[in-house]
């Protein structure tokens, strides 16, 4: 966005020389929500026929200049597909900068068929990459799917990743603030029906809290017209094992001042997940040789059944031009009748020799509750000078979690039916967190082209947590009061930054520093164990651009970025998932910091080539560690020493028919992390590896309405690392079509999502004492079916927005 500030032509109008009868006019061409439009047609036309016609186009910044211009009268016309064509009378006698224009959509009923300009799929600016998804094939599918055709971000079982970084998910510019795994929950049960576009922006700037990576904030369209209108949804998937749902509806109504949504979806399904999994258990031969003490060999077999429900309302109201307040609630339940996972796994046990000397079968049957619910009540005063506003916001956050797990484990002798051995316990967990925030924002504009903007604020977390483990004997339960605890957490955040940007001729400049301030109070009531820290951090952000002509644009970005440990990463008691493995966190975890470097080079507006470099101190890993003596596999979230990666990445989008888009992305990087070796004396360890990512997708049209429209995707991965831990490379081929059909109020949409089913992937841990190897093998192959129908004012968009916090996205899954 360009939050309507023009550009500043002057200076370049000062560089080159004009005489009195020839002239130059400048400007910028932008839609409704201040997006640049490139490509358009610019014209002047001499109303009398005297002089030629001259024009120009704008190019990928929106920017377009027309030199050598005669003395006189002229008609400015400008037109681009999709929009009101614009016109204009001007004398021009001298150099002129007409700032920015605004262009409005042009939608029109033609004989009851609704025209809307499809836009490309893919937009790639200096700041951001914008994948427009409106009218697309992925428009029939929810969010999640989206994101996993995004350029440039990787989903991978729980994770969203961009360049080997975990991104914020924003919503109209407002941040969510969940768990991964919720995160994940919320996009996947959320049409993308009124999904316009997905923003990638890899250098946010001070304005954006300095919590993640990069920034992934997803645009829905807006209300421009008073009326309801609504939708309805469904798509279905099956996987080599189950299918999976999803229904939902929304609805819109808006008047001269009311604004209006409300949306509900609810997802039935069930997944499978089949791992196989290897551990050699180690001892010491010598000062340095290890040899293999024992060997397991597991099959597990995991059932997840989910039905998960968003409910989601906002509700805007105009108070005057210049004020108006917002309400918005976001709730997400899983309720335990729907929410249960059941395990089953058979241990074959070698000896050093290889021989199969005994085995165990656990079952785990598990079941889950969340409530959360979310709400923010904001308030927005624009000044007479326009571009000056402030806006407040409060939010609140209550979040219940609870978990009841009951695993039951049998020993067996090689030829016996009968157990040996019988091992029975169970485990309640359960987290409530009241999370309490409020901030302010004030931005202002300096001149034509400059921005300040500035803001504070303040959030408060609390967080109790509840571990109670039983164990059974003889049908008596009794509490395991060493593996029983509860922990109470608290936080409190003071945070507060400033903002400048601006542009001169063909330099843009933006420039920030962030400033943050975290009390922390651990509790451990079992151990009385009370952990407090404080720590002030500076994040500052700068980014430069310079135009070399209309062909060469360079550009340089830097930004200092903190991930602070979710909570139940800091839960110090052990969490076991079956008599041999358990999780447990650790209260004393640093937040990482990031420091981010990018120098990117664009040719002719479509080749774009970036060379970045990271630095992580104190990065949070999940170290998957054996004890060997014991014979256990431990979960322990920790943090590593550094790690560094750097690589080039190269993105173009092309079209190559006029019914035809290419798009191509390759990441070649390198990663290396430095690690303590839990076991020996907190030495050093590294893992390192040089990778490559890559991602084509192709956008076809057919049909005289261009009513049918086709994607197809391929995205590989080559084997990576994380610290300790290798993984193999993975592929994924994907084809999808959709069809509008009934005068385009309504669509249907097929595909196949990985088609030759090449996604699921191994892990390996081999040094020193740790040797483990893990094949998994998830339903990634699914065959998709989708149907949307819009009822109601067909030329309605909607306003939704989704609640954000920065404190949420730790929450607990």
């Amino acid at each position: 966005m360009i939050y309507r500030i023009p550009f500043c032509l002057i200076f370049l109008f000062s560089l080159i020389s004009s005489s009195q009868e020839h002239h130059i006019v400048g400007g910028i061409l932008a839609d409704a929500n201040d997006d640049v439009i490139a490509y358009a047609n610019i014209v002047l036309i001499d109303p009398e026929g005297l002089k030629p016609t001259i024009g120009a186009t704008t190019n990928e910044s929106g920017i377009f200049i027309i030199e050598g211009i005669k003395t006189g009268n002229y008609n400015l016309n400008i037109s681009y597909l999709g929009f009101k064509s614009y016109s204009r009378d001007i004398l021009i006698d001298n150099n002129i900068e007409l700032g920015v224009i605004y262009l409005l959509e042009n939608i029109e009923e033609l004989e009851g068929v609704t025209v809307i300009a499809k836009r490309p799929t893919v937009k790639r600016y200096v700041d951001k990459l914008v994948f427009n998804i409106e009218n697309s094939t992925l428009s029939n599918s929810n969010v999640l799917d989206v994101l996993k055709q995004t350029p440039g971000v990787l989903v991978s079982n729980e994770d969203i990743t961009i360049k080997q970084s975990v991104p914020t998910i924003y919503i109209n510019d407002k941040r969510v603030y969940l768990s991964s795994r919720e995160v994940q929950q919320l996009l996947e049960g959320t049409s993308a029906t009124n999904v316009k576009s997905i923003e990638v922006i890899n250098n946010p700037s001070a304005r954006y809290d300095a919590e993640g990576g990069a920034v992934l904030n997803i645009i829905t369209s807006k209300n421009i017209i008073s009326g309801y209108n609504g939708d309805v949804f469904g798509n279905f998937k099956h996987g080599t094992e189950f299918p999976k749902y999803s229904f939902g509806t929304s609805h819109f109504f808006k008047t001269k001042k009311l604004n209006t949504y409300l949306s509900y979806s609810i997802s039935p399904r069930k997944d499978f997940l089949q791992i196989k999994e290897l551990i050699n258990f180690k001892e010491k031969d010598g000062e340095h040789d290890f040899i293999t003490n024992s060997s397991w060999d597991t099959d597990f077999n995991r059932t997840e059944k989910s039905m998960n429900q968003n409910i989601n309302t906002n509700i805007d109201y105009e108070l005057n031009d210049r004020n108006r307040i917002g309400f918005t609630m976001m709730s997400l339940i899983s309720p335990r009748d729907n929410t249960k996972f059941y395990s089953d796994s058979w241990t074959k046990v070698f000896n050093s020799e290889g021989v199969f000397t005994s085995f165990f079968n656990t079952t785990n049957k598990k079941v889950d509750e969340t409530f959360n619910f979310a709400f923010t009540l904001d308030y927005i005063h624009k000044f007479k000078k326009k571009g000056k506003k402030i806006s407040l916001n409060i939010h609140h956050t209550h979040y219940d979690f609870a978990s009841f797990q009951n695993v039951d484990t049998d020993y067996f002798l090689p030829d016996s039916d009968n157990p040996f051995l019988e091992n029975r316990f169970q485990t309640f967990t359960s987290q409530l967190i009241k999370l309490n925030a409020g901030k302010i924002d004030y931005t202002i504009p300096i001149n034509e082209s400059g921005l300040f903007d500035a803001g504070i604020k303040v959030s408060d977390i609390n967080s109790d947590n509840v571990l109670n483990q039983f164990t059974i004997e003889n049908a008596s339960i009794e509490e395991d009061i060493p593996n029983s605890d509860t922990f109470l957490y608290d936080e409190t955040n003071y945070a507060g930054y400033v903002n400048y940007s601006n542009k001169w001729d063909r330099w843009s400049l933006k420039a920030g520093i962030r400033i943050e301030h975290t009390n922390i109070k651990g509790n451990s009531i079992s151990t009385d164990q009370i952990n407090n820290s404080n720590y002030v951090k500076f994040f500052p952000s700068f980014y430069f651009k310079n135009v070399l002509n209309e062909n060469n644009e360079i550009y340089f970005k830097y930004n200092k970025r903190i991930y602070r440990p979710k909570y139940n990463q800091l839960n110090p008691f052990k969490y076991f998932l079956n008599d041999n493995a358990y999780v447990v966190g650790d209260p004393n975890l640093k937040p990482q910091i990031d420091d981010v470097f990018i120098l990117g080079y664009t040719f002719n507006q479509d080749y774009t080539f970036e060379l970045y470099y990271r630095h992580e101190k104190n990065p949070i890993l999940q170290f998957i560690f054996q004890d060997n003596d014991e014979e256990l596999l431990i979960y322990k979230n920790t943090n590593t020493d550094t790690s560094i990666s750097y690589g080039l990445d190269f993105t173009t989008y092309k079209s190559v028919l006029n019914n035809w888009s290419l798009y191509i992305l390759s990441s070649i990087y390198y990663y290396k992390n430095n690690f303590f070796l839990l076991d020996n004396n907190n030495s050093l360890f590294t893992g390192d590896r040089w990778s490559l990512y890559a991602e084509i997708a192709n956008d076809f049209t057919f049909l005289k309405d261009k009513s049918l429209i086709a994607n197809v995707s391929f995205v590989y991965w080559s084997p990576t690392n994380d610290g300790p831990t290798d993984t193999s490379s993975r592929s994924g081929l994907n084809l999808s079509f959709k069809k509008s059909i009934w005068n385009n109020k309504a669509s249907l949409s097929a595909g196949i999502v990985d088609i030759f089913n090449t996604q699921n992937f191994n892990t390996s841990t081999k040094y020193l004492n740790q040797d483990s190897f893990i094949k998994y093998n998830r339903e990634n192959r699914l065959i998709t079916f989708g149907f949307n129908y819009k009822f109601g004012n067909s030329k309605l968009r909607t306003n939704k927005k989704e609640i954000n916090m920065e404190e949420r996205v730790r929450l607990n899954p």
